[in-house]
Formats: structure tokens, C-alpha cells, sequence
């Protein structure tokens, strides 16, 4: 019997002249305070020992001989090592109920009282949320086991029973079968404020996410940084990584805010740089709550004065308003979805009703979301910022199964002019499928940049010029379909700068351009002859006869035949058209970051 390695003896299990079965241990060996049993190969008589213990050996070493053993007692004694039944029934090892005793309180069955005053107020837990976000058995969280950073004030059972992971779940789960970094922060732990801990399980998740490319999902509720962390040595924190590590995966994999409930300061900052913010009617968002208002002298408010939901809808802040949790992480897998490659499965919706969505009178408004719901698979129309710049529509949606953005005038809001908010939400738009690689399908029904006194000072002219940059910039294909009005500049940034700026630029018969609207144009260019003629029923009959003109001039055919636009298609086979664009364009993949404005 050799020596496996160079170490020191530490027992004989036998004697010299005992009988020994194959399999069992005659000796133990230690090297770098790790032990070693040396097993019989076979069975035999220990003949000889060639080292006691306290000695040291070397590798390869003889430790002792086996000798043959006489045949009364080889019959009774196995010559082959023998199979081991494993542990089974009461036996426990102590290291592992530790574990497990441990792990515990970081449940919520652990905390009765805190989950039922959470759900008295109509709200989830943490770990309720990320279970119906992440596919079944998916999550596998990191630091389940810290606590607060509050040792040096109170007792360490306090702090693993009300204090467990932080207040911040944390881990890496599985929506729709691809992984996905999951944060969420816990209200029932301390307001779900921000921790030394959690920063630190924070900062470990997002360097995971960056390295990995993988998506993030952040539970935002929560009231901002933390005092009373004593165990760690601060003046004020400033120096910490989180909010920058969290801004670098900006353009780099998706990043989804979810909020119901009170979400301010730092977590609110976080929110803030999310690419999409999903939240609840009951949620208020703010950079400051209550007690930061009060204390800059600036009033007194109760939590549901600051940033109410309706309020950020409106502004722009809240792309997703949903009622309950719920639905937001519906919204939220549904969002993932479209950043995850294309579907097998789809339902694609009547072609023939989109004939009928434009109405025969040129004059009548209609809803160009019915347009969007025709283009788009069955259900997969995720509609965005719908709160803010009206004026243009966005959505993520699924074309035949591949993943696309959606863009269209409003003719049901300034006719479809093109305002300063309308223009900063499609430029954004533009820039978060550009981001992820998400073809653009853009709608076109607009007389126009909306102009006038009122406008100009909105600053419109750096508003809307953001639409022309952003997609000077595009490496997405871009095609476009106008559904009738298509004049000016308008017309021009949604097809991406210019009609031949596109992958493919098609009109339904209903389409009608011109380098501004027809109505001015013809009182601006035959402002003579009409003022020629007296007010009243002779001059409104010449204005009729040239607008019948120019409409003829600017029609879709006209516009086809002259190769302004490359076709003009039945309405009904729009979806054929697009599916045909979205096969022959290519996503481009050169090197570089593709930041996303947070505005």
C-alpha cells in the first residue's frame, strides 16, 4: 500500500496481523490540514506497518504490506470493497439544518404580520412579485443572507428576523426561458430603503448583467438611502457605485422599472434610468418624499401628493399604467418578450379590415391604433408612454412572430401635427429599438411640425429636429406606410429624414402629399387669384377647383408613378408588404453603445 501523497500520519485504524476487508480504512493521512483515509484495495492480513503515527511520508511511500489471508478466515472476510447504502431516514447533518433553519426567515412565512398588513393595503411581496415573473423554479437568489448593517445597535436574531436579505431580493431568474437579473426591493424591510448590504448585492447583480448581457428587472418601491447603518464607516455615501453601474447597462440589455407603491429618492433615481417604467395607479414616484420636502422648507405633503401616478403618466415619466401588480409583471414579461428573438407561435388579424380604416371622406379623423392592431400578431400590441405626446403613438408588437417597434400619427390630435412632446417620445422610441435591434415600422398620417406662436415657444424647432438625429442614426431597418397624409418636414422624420431614407416607403390608396398641407398651400400659392375674385360663394368654388387639383397632383398614384414612394398597396396586403421588408432588411452590428435617453 503506497502513500497518494506527500503527508504526515496521523492514525492507525488496525494492527499489524489483523484481517482486513477490501474497502476499509487502515490509515489516516493529513496534508494541508485536510485528512485522507487509505483504504484497503483488497482483503488480506496487515502484515507490516513502515511508518507510525507523527511520521512524515512521501508520495508514493509504502505504508504497509497485505499479506495473503489462510483460506478459513478469506472465506469469511469480503475480497471486494462493499456497495454503501446512503443515509436515509431521520439521520440529519447539523450543517445542513443550520442552513436550512437559516434560510428560513428570509421567507415570508416567517413574517406573518408583516405580509398580511402588505396585503391589507392590496399589495404583494417582494418575493410574491418575482415568483409570477420568473418562470416556475427559475430564481436562484444571491444574498438571501445578509441583513442590515445595524449590528453595533441591535441584536443579531433582531436583525436576521426583521431585516433578512436587506431589504432586497435579489437573483438571476428565467422569463420565457432566457435568464434575467431580478431586483426587488422590499417594502415590508425597512420602507424598502436603500442599505450598505443591498448597495453591495446591487452592485454584484448589475457587474453580472453587464458582463453577461443580461436584461434587468427592478422592483423600484421604496423610500430612497438609508441612516442608521452604523456597522460601516460613512460620512454621507456619495462615493458609491450603484446609480452609475446601473446608468452603464443603458443601450446595452433592456431595462424594465416596476413600481406599485411609494418608490422616491434613490429608488426613484433608479427607476428613472430604467429603459421602460411600469406602474400602478396606486404607485406615486418622486425624487423626494415626504420627509426630504418638508426638510428643504418646501411644505408639507402627505406620500400621496408627491408624483401620483396620473400625474406621471402625463408627463411622460410612467410608459405603462396598469392597475394592480399583476398586470404590471404581465406587462413586464410581456415587454422582455419582444427583446427575446422571434415567436413560432402567431395569430395573424383579418387582413381585410384594415381596408376600412381610413375613412372615403379625406376630412373625417379615425384611430390609427386600429391600423397598429391590424399590422400586429393577435395580441402582442404592447402599447407605450401613452400618456404623453399624443400627438404619435409607439408600441412594441410582433409582426408574423418577429419582434418590432411601432410608430403612428394621431389624427384624433392636432390632425396629426407633429408637437414638441410627440416629437421627444418618437425620437426616444427610436432610439430604444435602435438600442436592442428592433425594426421600425413607422405610420404616416400628418400635415406637418405643428407651428405657430404658442408652439415656437415650446422650444419646437430642437424638439422636433430630435426626430431627424435619432434617425440618422438608425442601424434598424425602417420602413414606412403612409395611411394618407403625408406633407413636409412631418412626413419626412417619420420616414426617418426623407421617403427614400427607408428600407421601403408604400402608400395605401388613400395617401395624399405634398410639401406642406394642400389647404395652405393652395391659399399661399394662388393667394392672387383667389383674392381676385369677392368673398363668397365664386372665390370658396376656385379654392375647391385648385385643392381638387392639387389633391389629384399629390396623390398616391401620382406619387408612385414619379418614384417618390416605391408603391401603392390594398391596405389588405400591408402585413405581406412589411413581412417581405422585415426579411430582406439587416440589423447592423457595428461596435459601440447605443445610449437610450431617459427622456
Amino acid at each position: 500500500m503506497r502513500s497518494p501523497l506527500q503527508a504526515q500520519v496521523v492514525q492507525w485504524l488496525v494492527a499489524a496481523g489483523d484481517a482486513v476487508a477490501a474497502g476499509d480504512v487502515l490509515v489516516i493521512l493529513e496534508a494541508m490540514k485536510m485528512e485522507h483515509e487509505i483504504r484497503a484495495p483488497h482483503a488480506g492480513c496487515l502484515a507490516e506497518l513502515y511508518f507510525q503515527a507523527g511520521e512524515t511520508v512521501g508520495d508514493g511511500d509504502v505504508l504497509g504490506t497485505l499479506a495473503p489471508l489462510s483460506e478459513a478466515v478469506a472465506s469469511a472476510v469480503p475480497d471486494q470493497p462493499q456497495h454503501v447504502e446512503p443515509l436515509v431516514g431521520p439521520a440529519e447533518r447539523a450543517d445542513l439544518k443550520k442552513l436550512q433553519d437559516r434560510l428560513a426567515f428570509t421567507q415570508d412565512a416567517q413574517r406573518p404580520e408583516a405580509v398580511a398588513k402588505r396585503h391589507a393595503l392590496g399589495l404583494r411581496t417582494a418575493r410574491e412579485n418575482i415568483a409570477e415573473l420568473c418562470d416556475p423554479d427559475s430564481f436562484v437568489e444571491y444574498g438571501a443572507l445578509a441583513v442590515a448593517a445595524q449590528s453595533r445597535r441591535r441584536s443579531a436574531d433582531d436583525l436576521m428576523r426583521n431585516t433578512p436579505a436587506d431589504g432586497m431580493v435579489t437573483g438571476i431568474g428565467s422569463i420565457h426561458g432566457q435568464r434575467v437579473v431580478v431586483m426587488a426591493y422590499d417594502f415590508t424591510v425597512l420602507a424598502g430603503t436603500q442599505g450598505m448590504r443591498n448597495h453591495q448585492k446591487t452592485d454584484r447583480l448589475l457587474g453580472v448583467a453587464l458582463q453577461n448581457k443580461l436584461p434587468v428587472v427592478l422592483f423600484a418601491e421604496g423610500g430612497g438611502g438609508r441612516p442608521g447603518d452604523v456597522d460601516v464607516a460613512i460620512v454621507a455615501g456619495l462615493n458609491l457605485a450603484t446609480f452609475a453601474s446601473f446608468a452603464r447597462l443603458n443601450g446595452r440589455v433592456p431595462v424594465v422599472g416596476v413600481v406599485a407603491g411609494r418608490c422616491f429618492a434613490g429608488n426613484a433615481a433608479l427607476l428613472g434610468c430604467c429603459d421602460v417604467i411600469i406602474a400602478t395607479t396606486g404607485s406615486n414616484i418622486g425624487m423626494g418624499g415626504p420627509a426630504m420636502v418638508e426638510g428643504g422648507g418646501l411644505g408639507v405633503f402627505k406620500p400621496e401628493q408627491i408624483g401620483p401616478s396620473d400625474v406621471q403618466h402625463g408627463n411622460g415619466v410612467i410608459d405603462i399604467l396598469v392597475d394592480n401588480e399583476a398586470q404590471a409583471v404581465a406587462a413586464a414579461r410581456h415587454y422582455l418578450s419582444c427583446f427575446q428573438g422571434a415567436q413560432s407561435e402567431w395569430q395573424a388579424p383579418p387582413a381585410e379590415a384594415l381596408r376600412h380604416v381610413v375613412p372615403e371622406n379625406r376630412l373625417r379623423v379615425y384611430d390609427t391604433r386600429a391600423a397598429m392592431q391590424g399590422i400586429a400578431d393577435e395580441g402582442s400590441l404592447l402599447p407605450l408612454r401613452t400618456g404623453f405626446g399624443v400627438g404619435i403613438h409607439t408600441a412594441l408588437a410582433f409582426i408574423a412572430g418577429r419582434p418590432v417597434g411601432l410608430l403612428a400619427n394621431n389624427p384624433l390630435y392636432l390632425g396629426g401635427a407633429i408637437d414638441a412632446d410627440a416629437a421627444d417620445k418618437a425620437a426616444r422610441f427610436m432610439q430604444l429599438c435602435n438600442a436592442h435591434g428592433l425594426p421600425i415600422v413607422s405610420l404616416v398620417d400628418t400635415p406637418g411640425f405643428m407651428v405657430g406662436p404658442d408652439t415656437e415657444a415650446t422650444a419646437q424647432v430642437r424638439h422636433v429636429s430630435r426626430m431627424f438625429v435619432a434617425a440618422a442614426h438608425l442601424r434598424v431597418p425602417l420602413l414606412s406606410v403612409v395611411l394618407r397624409k403625408g406633407y413636409g418636414l412631418g412626413a419626412m422624420a417619420m420616414t426617418g429624414g426623407g421617403f427614400h431614407q427607408t428600407l421601403s416607403t408604400v402608400a395605401w390608396p388613400t395617401g395624399e402629399f405634398g410639401g406642406m398641407g394642400l389647404e395652405g398651400a393652395v391659399r399661399l400659392g394662388y393667394r392672387k387669384e383667389l383674392e381676385a375674385l369677392p368673398e363668397g360663394p365664386e372665390r370658396e368654388a376656385l379654392f375647391e377647383q385648385l385643392l381638387a387639383q392639387q389633391y389629384d397632383n399629390g396623390s398616391a398614384i401620382n406619387m408612385a408613378a414619379t418614384l417618390e414612394i416605391d408603391a401603392v398597396i390594398d391596405p389588405a396586403d400591408t402585413r405581406q408588404w412589411l413581412i417581405a421588408g422585415l426579411d430582406s432588411g439587416v440589423i447592423a452590428t457595428e461596435a459601440g453603445v447605443r445610449a437610450i435617453d431617459t427622456w
